[in-house]
Parts: structure tokens; C-alpha cells; sequence
């Protein structure tokens, strides 16, 4: 439909003076734009709006600049290596935004950071408790603690946060042992995890879910370790996946995928996974927003092959946003296989539209 819009308004440009003919194309394809915000970008934009870029820091390599000014990534992961000062951190960001790049991908980039809280914390000040100790006091409590983080997160220009934690703190798990989940009872992680992810979304911030479809029976590091989680589709649906039921009922922005293994859907981990990001997360719990990645780059995941081949099996499981967290190289390998995989029919341009669609959508609630 968009397209038919372009082309009926660039007959009619082709008539009016060169002059004119310019303004025309452009308004064109802005007319095009507002019905399908993928509509004249090129394969290089569609497949860069589908990966999140890690570097070295502190400072942008020149490389990532430019990939802005093409508008060929969704955003960017920051940790502590990025991190100098508060003011350092601000100027960082800013100069990020600040970069020109094309029409139609000027909403803010996402510029996310892991702040959950506790032992996963990237950034000083709120939230100055763990999520177990969040937990205990309550719902109003830990959505207030949002608002704080999202304040906190805002002052440095940082838009999205991945967090809050979904998965429930089984005794012996390793969430349990970091304290990284807001309680042991599935309903309870659903209301501590969503009324955090509702105060980040009071001051501006987007939340991510993580991770689906729960990591709360794992005993060992999800990145370092590959973790297999051997319950059967009954108990997993019983138990871990209803913070997320509740998470999409409130349209919490993103979910993360697992690095983990769960043999009742797939042999594969969860983030490579169409049956879970696909059936499942969407099908089943009707999640209507973005799905990511965890770090693609994490020891766990590295034997399913290099970059471009663990971008290529998250695109084709339907996982829209691909996390490369340690390197620039490695995701613009990412979107270089992406790129090649729909010029090889190996991968359908309708894909890389419909998750860029996606992610296009979210960038343009940020301010």
C-alpha cells in the first residue's frame, strides 16, 4: 500500500519543474514513511536497524560514527569501559545523538545499559538495592525504584535499560545466588519485575524484560556456561513463563532471549529459537513488541559459530534486535550477514522489514 503511494506521487513529481521535482520526491516518500516507516530505506538501513552495537570506549570509534550518519544501527550497549565520569558519560551520548544521519532515521537511537540493581549494575545511584531486596518491600516500592533508575539512567542521555529480571529465584539458581530476582514465587517476580519496568517507563526509560523463557532453574552462569534446562513444557509454562505472560500483558517494550538450551522446545539455545521467540513468546503469551538478544558474544553461545553466523540464526528465529556487546567488528559482521543472507535468498527481505518496523516504532516513543 505504502509503496503504491510512492509511486502514484512520483509520477506526478516527474511532471512538475526539476526545480520542484526534488520536494516532491521528498514529501513522497515522508507520505510513505508515516504509513510504513521502512518504506525507501536500503537493505544496508534495514539490516542495521536490526543490531545493537557494543565498543571499546571511551570514546565512539570513527567507524560507529559513520555507521550513525549512513543510519545503519538500531543503537548502542554501554558498561563501565565507557564510563569516566558522569560528565564524560553525558557528553558521550550526546555527541552519539548529535550525529546527522537520514531522514526517517532521526528518532533517538537506543542507548542501553544493564542496570538492574545489585550485582548487575553499570552506572552509580539508583537503584541503590538488589532486586531480591527490592522485592521485600513491595510493589509501590519497586516501582518508585524505577522512576529513580529512569532518572538516574536520563541525566546521562541513557534511554533503555535492560531490565528488570524475570526470572524466578530458585534456590540453588544462580539469580537466586546474585540476588538478581525479585522473589521465588512466579506471580510475585511478575508484579515486582512489571511495576519496575511500568517506574522506568514514568521517566522515560524502556524496559527490557529478561530472560525469556527463564533462567530461574540454572545453577551456572548463563555467559559462561551453557545452560541446559531440562523441565518439561508443562512446568516451564507453569513456572517460568508467567512473569512474562504478565510482563506482555502490560506491554512491557522488550524481552531478552536466554543463551540457555530447553530440550522440551528446541535443541537450540532460546535466542536462535523460533519456536520459543516465535510460538511461544508470541503466539502463546501475545508479546507484541520487540524481542532482543542476549550478548551474542558471550562464551556460551560462541561454539554455535563466528558473528555473522549467530546473527543470522537469531534473525531467522525472528529476533529482532541482535546484541553484539563487546565489539564493533563483530556486529557489523552481524549486519554484513544479514545483508548477504537476503541477496542470497537465504533469509526474506520481509523479515528485516517486519523486525525493523518493529524497532523503528520504538525508537519514535523516545524523546
Amino acid at each position: 500500500m505504502a509503496r503504491a503511494v510512492v509511486s502514484g506521487l512520483l509520477l506526478l513529481s516527474l511532471a512538475l519543474p526539476c526545480s520542484a521535482r526534488a520536494g516532491g520526491l521528498e514529501a513522497a516518500r515522508d507520505v510513505a514513511r508515516q504509513a510504513d516507516p521502512v518504506a525507501g530505506l536500503t537493505l544496508r538501513q534495514l539490516a542495521g536497524q536490526r543490531i545493537v552495537f557494543g565498543f571499546a570506549g571511551p570514546a565512539l570509534p570513527p567507524a560507529l560514527r559513520e555507521r550513525v550518519r549512513r543510519g545503519e544501527l538500531a543503537g548502542v550497549i554501554l558498561f563501565k569501559r565507557h564510563i569516566r565520569s558522569r560528565r564524560q558519560l553525558r557528553n558521550l551520548v550526546a555527541d552519539l545523538q548529535a550525529i546527522p544521519r537520514p531522514k526517517g532515521l532521526r528518532d533517538p537511537l537506543l542507548v542501553m545499559i544493564d542496570q538492574e540493581g545489585g550485582a548487575v549494575k553499570r552506572l552509580d545511584g539508583a537503584p541503590d538495592r538488589s532486586p531480591e531486596r527490592m522485592g521485600r518491600r513491595g510493589v509501590s516500592f519497586v516501582r518508585d525504584e524505577g522512576r529513580r533508575t529512569a532518572r538516574n539512567l536520563r541525566a546521562v542521555g541513557v534511554n533503555t535499560n535492560l531490565a528488570p529480571v524475570l526470572d524466578r529465584g530458585r534456590r540453588g539458581s544462580s539469580v537466586e545466588r546474585l540476588d538478581r530476582a525479585f522473589s521465588a514465587d512466579p506471580q510475585r517476580v511478575g508484579e515486582l519485575g512489571t511495576a519496575f519496568a511500568r517506574g522506568l517507563d514514568d521517566g522515560g526509560v524502556i524496559a527490557a524484560a529478561k530472560h525469556f523463557p527463564g533462567l530461574g532453574r540454572s545453577s551456572r552462569d548463563e555467559d559462561f556456561f551453557a545452560a541446559r534446562i531440562d523441565a518439561p513444557k508443562s512446568k516451564l509454562r507453569a513456572v517460568d513463563e508467567p512473569p512474562f505472560a504478565t510482563a506482555a500483558r502490560a506491554k512491557v517494550p522488550i524481552v531478552m532471549m536466554s543463551t540457555a538450551i530447553y530440550p522440551a522446545f528446541d535443541a537450540r539455545p532460546a535466542l536462535f529459537s523460533r519456536r520459543l521467540s516465535e510460538d511461544e513468546l508470541r503466539g502463546r503469551l501475545g508479546f507484541r513488541g520487540v524481542t532482543i538478544t542476549d550478548d551474542l558474544e558471550v562464551p556460551s553461545v560462541s561454539r554455535h559459530g563466528p558473528p555473522a553466523r549467530r546473527a543470522l540464526l537469531s534473525a531467522r528465529a525472528g529476533v529482532d534486535l541482535l546484541l553484539f556487546a563487546q565489539s564493533y567488528a563483530a556486529g557489523a559482521e552481524g549486519a554484513a550477514a544479514l545483508r548477504t543472507a537476503v541477496r542470497g535468498d537465504e533469509l526474506p527481505r520481509s523479515e528485516l522489514e517486519r523486525s525493523a518496523a518493529r524497532v523503528l516504532a520504538l525508537r519514535a516513543t523516545l524523546r
